[in-house]
């Protein structure tokens, strides 16, 4: 009822009207565009960040009528279910202080309990309650812990409410004014902030609204804005106070906190209607009382227009004295303001938990301020102890959000407080709820201070300044030059068709080109034929030209064991295969095979479906069939082959069959025995002769323990990986372990077993959070853990989590437990991306995984032979595939150029020396590789060559031939002698006769 009636007056507050005008700053574009850096996991803050953690007088002191304390509006209010001792802080203060020491914080922000200071209407304080408040603040300040005092944190004395109506009475102001002097006079040389009030919405709109705080009024429309408007007023009298009297010689600071929501528009669409609800929505929450104070010094325009009559206005004085009464924002993130926020996301909107929004969204309002974090932090159940694992995490997200506002939007946030330090008395909703970061079990009376994980974690984050980066930073590094970039598919479904069928017609046909354009076959004559080729499959040679285009070495793809029955075998089906393996080696890329590749989407799951009729892999005699089917294709294929994969993992296969613990290790016992039959088989009769290798493909997902504070989730993580790996790899390995002595092996079978393994095959996709199973009941998984992820971490559309790193931390962990005698590939890695081009998502996977991956080989020593993307093309949505599905005209994405792009340089560097490799007898293959990266610079430079070289012929040839023919003129015409060497004897007589 309660929650009811705060929607039905929250949307009061954002009723629609023509709008006028929305706050003065650029708001409105946090909705407009993506804030950047949203998923950054790591990062510090700058120095001198203040950690702080918070709490408040009611939920915590107890102690409502000890030592002169009078009574409160929520000791009226509580009556039916009294606070009683609660956290028994105004004896425990001491013990609060030492909870406060082991958190490490740089501040500690309690409030003022208003009614132990003046218990009724007279200004004579009560030397107790003054006593307590100094004795604390001196402690603190022994401590080198800074005090941030609240002086009302909703605790109005009930002798305000009964005599004066509350804050309904103007002349509040005048009382709180007097209430603020006294303590800045009395505490205020040890104290540098201050905090006049708490989350003034709430007090407005519970308080005075709703009814569903103290003191439950449930009044007229107007009276939460008479409330809010002398709650202004107070706060800014206060401030005055402090400014005109105190601040010269005590030189603090003074705020006011102010409770926040945030809302995301509808369907996500930033539309200018969108736009402007959403404005609206953060106006009637934040911007009703951050607007007089940061802003204009009146109300939004909004809210205003929305409640004109109803609204109390604020005379031109008033707004010069309310305008710029705060020396910084403070801000209240916690769950009471969303919960009521939640009547105010109207036409779709959603509320969320964007914290950061928030932040940029005060920024952009009120000219870049200062600002404090107030209050953040979520609840837990009553039932949840001191392991409050979902704490942690959204603790985490709420601290990132910050990390993220700070180091990336450029927001002033200079202090976090976390919400509370300990279990207390809600308010409203009393024990049921918890919110402290220390647990107090109410049914004791000592009211021990227990620390809880989240307690733990963030000691750690306060020690760190934030999220330093443990793991090693981008590598500039290749991978060998036998390293496998390859694509890993599914089933290769036979496709018959489309054929072509232009050279196995006999016919000779006519072309009507100007008629109909029809072909007719030429009566009587018939043409040789040639036989079938491979190019007659179209499907085959589309297929290998997209693999192509990604530069990938090897391409990993499974034979549909239901069309390739030893017994009942399709010969086009066969030929169908070997064109596929023959294509490919003509194409230079290495094929690797997979056996069985189940299929969920079948009702046989990939099998025969005769065996499946008959139990599937539940029946011993399927392992016997399978032994028959791989030694038929290991017959028939094995020339073309070098790497073959029995079984796609067989650790989820097991999980598709229902029925007890048992009949899954049956399962298990007998997907293993095939395994290890197959391979005995080709061992046996084929290696010699045909050289592959040969092993079984595990899904090999990492997990973190959910909770790192606790043991119990530390051993749930080696129990959930022995289960998921060693419960298959470890009898293949002669490894004992409690996972796989579960099946019970006997001697022959493990000798069987043992050492039927080649290469280690991994299909990692993510990293998820374990934790034990909490409740042991008949739906328990077979591996007794419980599975989530956490809420910081970057998710895909389907909810994979990318996680870099996991990949690592996997690939460590199984060296670290089988060694590196055998080569580790990882056969299947990708993740889904509905975008049709830029899927940037998806690039982001490809380039940090294999970032991974290298710093695993050349950093950590892991023997890591080849890296497999999941998958070549789409089926039908825009999902896992470089390109998109044949419906959508097989267009390859960006990450298609990004992955050829890092085969082309084998890895992270674009330039410089090129990759180093050894073969196996030791020799270097840095020509090979030199010439494997510069093709297009060698072809273009041979042809270049031999151009010149043709040219430099033909000129000479040119030049030769040319003299030839000057020769052969010469020879060709008669001599003739000149004149004077024709008759020399007339020289002479000439001679004598002169």
């Amino acid at each position: 009822m309660c929650f009811l009636s705060s929607v039905s007056f929250a949307l009061l507050l954002i009723s629609v009207c023509p709008s006028e005008s929305l706050l003065q700053g650029d708001s409105s574009s946090v909705w407009l565009q993506r804030l950047n850096g949203t998923h950054q996991q790591t990062g510090v803050f700058p120095r001198g960040f203040l950690w702080g953690i918070g709490s408040s007088a009611f939920p915590t002191e107890g102690s409502w009528d000890a030592d002169g304390k009078g009574a409160s509006i929520w000791d009226h209010f509580t009556l039916q279910s009294p606070a009683g001792a609660s956290s028994d802080s105004y004896i425990q203060w001491e013990e609060d202080l030492k909870a406060v020491q082991f958190l490490g914080v740089d501040f500690y922000s309690f409030s003022l309990s208003w009614p132990r200071l003046f218990p009724d209407l007279t200004l004579n304080p009560n030397p107790a309650g003054v006593e307590h408040y100094r004795r604390l603040i001196r402690k603190l300040k022994e401590l080198n812990v800074e005090p941030v005092v609240t002086l009302f944190h909703w605790d109005l004395p009930q002798v305000l409410q009964e005599r004066l109506g509350g804050w309904l009475n103007s002349s509040m102001v005048g009382v709180f004014a007097d209430y603020a002097e006294f303590c800045f006079r009395t505490f205020g040389d040890e104290v540098r902030f201050w905090i006049t009030m708490h989350n003034p919405f709430l007090v407005a709109v519970q308080g005075y609204g709703t009814g569903a705080h103290a003191p439950g009024v449930k009044g007229e429309r107007g009276d939460p804005f008479i409330a809010a408007h002398n709650l202004i007023r107070a706060h800014a009298k206060a401030y005055h106070v402090y400014d005109k009297l105190f601040r010269a010689r005590q030189n603090g600071k003074v705020s006011i906190s102010l409770g926040s929501h945030w809302v995301e528009p509808l369907h996500g669409q930033a539309t200018p209607t969108n736009l402007e609800l959403c404005q609206k929505s953060m106006e009637a929450v934040i911007g009703w009382f951050a607007e007089p104070i940061y802003g204009s010094g009146d109300y939004p325009e909004s809210l205003k227009s929305a409640n004109r009559g109803v609204i109390p206005e604020f005379s031109a004085a008033e707004r010069l004295w309310v305008r710029g009464s705060a020396d910084f924002f403070s801000v209240a993130f916690g769950p009471e303001t969303l919960r009521v926020s939640r009547g105010l996301a109207r036409f779709g909107q959603t509320v969320a938990l964007e914290l950061r929004s928030v932040l940029v969204w005060v920024q952009q309002a009120y000219g870049d301020p200062l600002v404090l974090v107030a209050e953040s932090g979520w609840f837990s159940d009553a039932s949840v102890g001191v392991e409050d694992t979902l704490a942690i995490y959204l603790n985490k997200r709420f601290i990132l959000q910050v990390m993220q506002a700070v180091s990336v939007d450029a927001v002033r946030v200079f202090g976090y407080t976390a919400w509370s330090l300990l279990d207390g008395y809600e308010w409203n909703q009393g024990f049921s709820v918890r919110r402290g970061l220390f647990y107090i079990d109410f049914s004791q009376s000592e009211r021990r201070r227990v620390p809880k994980t989240s307690a733990h974690f963030y000691r750690q984050t306060v020690r760190d300044n934030g999220f330093p980066d443990t793991d090693t930073k981008h590598i500039q590094a290749r991978f060998p030059c036998h390293f496998q970039f390859g694509v890993s598919d599914s089933i290769l479904q036979v496709r018959l068709h489309p054929f072509s069928p232009q050279f196995t017609d006999p016919h000779l046909y006519r072309w009507n080109f100007s008629g109909d354009g029809s072909l007719k076959p030429v009566n009587g004559i018939i043409l040789h034929t040639r036989p079938a080729q491979c190019t007659d499959f179209l499907f085959i040679q589309r297929h290998l030209f997209l693999l192509g285009v990604t530069g990938s070495t090897h391409y990993r793809f499974s034979l549909d064991w239901t069309q390739l029955s030893p017994s009942a075998g399709h010969p086009e089906t066969l030929r169908f295969y070997r064109c596929v393996f023959s294509e490919l080696q003509r194409r230079g890329i290495q094929p690797v095979v997979t056996l069985y590749h189940p299929s969920y989407r079948s009702s046989s799951l990939g099998l025969p479906e005769a065996l499946h009729a008959n139990g599937g892999w539940r029946n011993a005699s399927t392992v016997d069939a399978f032994v028959r089917y791989a030694t038929f294709c290991y017959r028939e294929f094995g020339a073309l082959v070098h790497m073959w994969i029995t079984i796609n993992e067989p650790n989820r296969l097991t999980d598709a069959y229902s029925g007890s613990a048992d009949d899954r290790r049956v399962v298990a016992r007998h997907l293993l025995l095939a395994h290890a039959k197959a391979w005995r088989a080709y061992d046996v009769y084929f290696r010699k002769q045909q050289g592959a290798t040969v092993s079984l493909a595990l899904h090999a997902d990492w997990v973190e323990p959910a909770n790192p504070f606790l043991e119990s989730h530390k051993n749930a993580q080696q129990h959930f990986l022995l289960f998921e790996l060693g419960r298959f790899i470890d009898p293949l390995y002669n490894q004992e372990s409690s996972s796989s002595t579960l099946i019970g092996w006997s001697d022959d079978e493990r000798e069987e077993l043992r050492g039927a393994l080649d290469f280690i095959a991994l299909n990692h996709f993510t990293t998820r959070l374990v934790s034990p199973w909490a409740h042991l009941k008949a739906s328990t998984p077979d591996h007794g853990c419980s599975l989530m992820n956490d809420v910081n971490w970057q998710t895909s559309q389907m909810g994979q989590a990318l996680v870099p790193w996991g990949l690592r931390r996997m690939l460590g962990w199984v060296k670290n437990r089988y060694g590196n005698r055998l080569p580790i590939i990882i056969t299947a890695s990708g993740v889904d991306d509905q975008a049709a081009y830029h899927d940037q998502l998806r690039q982001s996977y490809i380039r940090d995984y294999l970032q991974e991956a290298l710093k695993a080989r050349e950093l950590d020593g892991v023997n890591l032979r080849g890296f497999y993307i999941w998958k070549l093309q789409d089926h039908h949505d825009l999902q896992f595939g470089l390109f998109s599905s044949a419906a959508h005209h097989s267009r390859p994405k960006a990450s298609a150029s990004l992955y050829r792009d890092i085969i082309s340089h084998r890895g992270f560097i674009s330039s410089g020396d090129p990759c180093q490799s050894a073969d196996e007898d030791g020799t270097s293959c840095e020509i090979c590789a030199h010439i494997a990266e510069n093709k297009p610079l060698l072809f273009f430079s041979v042809c270049v060559f031999v151009s010149v070289c043709m040219i430099c012929v033909l000129i000479i040839l040119s030049v030769l031939r040319k003299r030839r023919r000057k020769r052969r003129k010469t020879l060709s015409v008669p001599q003739r002698v000149p004149v004077p060497q024709r008759f020399p004897m007339m020289r002479v007589t000439h001679r004598l006769r002169h």
